[in-house]
């Protein structure tokens, strides 16, 4: 099951990417920071338990920095100029 889980949050991750790399929707679209966001916390969770600590560093830093954008909007601050290349 930790597999599966890992493998929902990778796929939310790679949803939250696809649409703007075609722009369909701006980087930093709040609809693409959730869906990283949750995205990266499934995968970082499952991975947990499982001490894979390559796993790990990348997906929570991943989650965190959706969180910084998801906070900045929630505080009525744009974070679209603060996507990465």
């Amino acid at each position: 099951m930790s597999q599966s889980v890992q493998l929902i949050g990778a796929l939310l991750v790679l949803a939250s990417c696809l649409p703007a790399r075609m722009a369909r929707i701006e980087p930093g679209a709040t609809v693409r920071l959730w869906l990283r966001f949750v995205g990266a916390s499934l995968a970082r969770g499952a991975a947990c338990p499982e001490q894979r600590g390559g796993f790990l560093l990348p997906a929570g830093a991943c989650a965190l920095y959706a969180l910084v954008g998801l906070v900045d909007w929630a505080r009525g601050r744009p974070s679209a100029g603060r996507e990465p290349a």
